[in-house]
């Protein structure tokens, strides 16, 4: 078997419901309304919207698809499109209703992070108990123990009970035991949102390691997209248990966020756009309506500058108004912000016209969040703030091939202007 994984027309069905009431007593009176054609007294409220106790569904549906050696793959999808089920049945914590899955190498699992630590026991305890839970044998755990305990960042409190842990000091233990493991298969659900910011980095280039250096392969679940794309070479995206996309990474984001469903135009009306949660606005300016002049279906090249108009309304002449522009890709992921120069408002309907450079954007799908600040007594005051104003992409076709070899994984969403220098040789 060449590949690490296979899975090959699998299915998983599930029974909907309670199947059983719990005590004899209830499940007599179930058994009894049953038979006389009454309704079930021990039903849940709500359980006639979701299907009669004892209904089937299928989880996962005829899935199937194959994972090479040393490669990390991402699972993404809807909540409850099967993504976990999906790792599961992988683990053989359930097995398939149909298919099979074929696998060549030891598997660890982190589903759970910390699954079996107990709180009375030290961190060094918990390490040798979570160690051998997970399938590693003492003399292993003993080659790893400096490893986990430098990794982990808790040397300090190791003989402490794991009950006066922070949380996020635990999770950092029980995920240095988990990734410390010797597999050549490592599937995770959604671990690696573990601890501070800098110590997910941390867990991200030690799952990069595995795959790049030691050749392991990674199956990683996760709704965060920036993980997917750190951590992944490939993505698979399921909804309602069937296998949609299989291939490139952001093209398999586009299809979890629902690109085809962004709606492109030439008009937009900003008082109907979603406004931030955080802030509060007087309501004397307010953004209207935005036209883009130089588009007919929203695609621009590199390099390219956008022409737009918004309409603002304003209850009172006032000057030191500024326009800011944040850009985001449709995961909601901020690239880059520009900011317009002062102008100043006339009581009434005031058309302002800009012009948007977009020199440092790659070729790809954006939304732009629309603010409107005022800057008075060294104060920056937002008046109104519109997300998702308008959206817009950005692809050359002379420039494709240079596009397609840009990484955004790897060099990130935005590309400077070229930079002059001038070399001294001596």
């Amino acid at each position: 078997m060449s590949d690490a994984i296979r899975f090959e027309n699998v299915w998983k069905e599930y029974r909907l419901g309670a199947i059983g009431g719990g005590t004899l007593k209830g499940d007599l009176q179930s058994f009894i309304a049953r038979i006389r054609g009454q309704e079930d007294p021990n039903r849940k409220i709500g359980m006639e919207l979701m299907g009669e106790v004892g209904e089937y569904f299928y989880a996962l549906k005829d899935i199937s698809f194959n994972v090479p050696k040393g490669q990390a793959i991402g699972i993404i999808g809807h909540n409850g499109a099967g993504k976990s089920t999906l790792l599961k049945l992988l683990a053989r914590v359930t097995a398939p209703t149909k298919g099979r899955i074929l696998y060549d190498g030891r598997i660890t699992s982190m589903l759970e992070v910390g699954t079996g630590f107990h709180g009375e026991l030290t961190g060094m305890e918990n390490i040798y108990m979570n160690g051998a839970i997970l399938g590693m044998t003492k003399a292993e755990i003993d080659k790893k123990i400096d490893e986990i305990i430098e990794f982990s960042e808790v040397a300090a409190f190791i003989d402490t009970p794991v009950k006066r842990y922070s949380s996020g000091m635990y999770v950092k233990l029980a995920f240095s035991v988990a990734a410390h493991l010797d597999s050549e298969i490592m599937i995770m659900d959604e671990v690696l949102a573990v601890g501070d910011a800098r110590f997910q980095q941390k867990c991200i280039q030690k799952m990069k390691d595995e795959t790049t250096v030691a050749g392991k392969t990674v199956l990683y679940v996760s709704h965060n997209m920036n993980t997917i794309r750190q951590l992944c070479e490939r993505v698979v995206v399921l909804d309602h248990g069937q296998l949609i996309y299989d291939g490139e990474v952001e093209e398999a984001i586009k299809k979890y966020i629902g690109i085809a469903n962004v709606n492109y135009k030439r008009e937009y009306s900003l008082t109907d756009c979603p406004r931030p949660k955080s802030g509060r606005y007087t309501g004397e300016i307010n953004l209207k309506k935005l036209n883009l002049l130089n588009t007919e279906n929203n695609v621009f090249s590199e390099g390219d500058v956008i022409d737009l108009n918004i309409e603002v309304e304003s209850k009172k002449n006032v000057e030191n108004m500024s326009f800011m522009f944040i850009f985001q890709n449709l995961d909601d992921t901020r690239v880059g912000m520009s900011e317009s120069n002062e102008f100043s408002l006339h009581e009434g309907i005031n058309n302002i016209s800009l012009k948007v450079p977009l020199d440092c954007l790659i070729n790809e799908e954006y939304k732009v969040e629309i603010s409107i600040s005022q800057y008075t007594d060294n104060r920056h005051m937002r008046c109104d703030c519109a997300k998702e104003a308008f959206f817009f992409r950005i692809y050359t076709k002379e420039n494709k091939m240079k596009a397609d070899n840009w990484s955004p994984s790897n060099w990130g969403r935005m590309r400077g202007k070229p930079i002059k220098a001038e070399v001294n040789i001596t």
